[in-house]
């Protein structure tokens, strides 16, 4: 029900658009939060919290990887909200010495916690820049510590279009956007 509803806004939003409603207006609307939903707070702001990631940016990347669905899996095998690869999962669970089973990862808490934690990895590993580690989190650690040692990319959000991988480059001005977005519309409730 909700994602239909989603979808009618989306779509009343689109056409005001188009018929000139006035796109300021639209976009500094209580509406865009049915855009841009916060779902799982109960888990996204402790984990983001504890791991030292705002949590807008962990909303920002479920929903740039699931939509906000926790039963998502893609065709390389990662699953859940923050579609995580079971590989990962299985290593942050170690670190963090916790059981681990693949179907766990369909647990929004469960994928939530560890998707928080290794963001925060990559935020320590990467100096707490946060364009590579967007394009860690979407490419992996090694193919961007690749590009960065080959001098492929600098690292930089001026240089993106340098990243190797077209889907990276896109994964990180979409997060890019949609945090931006989530921290204009919620930077009252913090």
């Amino acid at each position: 029900m909700f994602l239909i509803f989603r979808r009618i806004i989306k779509f009343l939003i689109i056409s005001g658009i188009i018929f000139g409603l006035g796109y300021s207006i639209i976009l500094n609307s209580p509406v865009q939060k049915i855009i841009y939903p916060v779902l799982y707070p109960e888990y996204i702001f402790p984990y983001a919290e504890r791991y030292q990631v705002d949590p807008y940016l962990v909303a920002a990347v479920i929903r740039a990887e699931s939509r906000f669905s926790h039963t998502a899996e893609s065709g390389s095998g990662a699953k859940g909200l923050m579609q995580i690869m079971p590989d990962t999962a299985k290593w942050a669970a170690e670190q963090l010495k916790l059981d681990y089973d693949q179907e766990m990862l369909f647990d929004p808490e469960y994928n939530i916690r560890i998707g928080c934690w290794y963001l925060g990895q990559l935020f320590h590993n990467f100096q707490g820049n946060l364009v590579v580690v967007l394009a860690s989190y979407n490419a992996g650690e090694g193919n961007v510590r690749k590009w960065l040692g080959k001098n492929l990319w600098d690292g930089r959000l001026s240089s993106l279009d340098r990243i190797p991988f077209t889907e990276t480059r896109l994964y990180v001005y979409k997060v890019l956007k949609y945090y931006e977005r989530y921290r204009a519309l919620y930077k009252n409730n913090k």
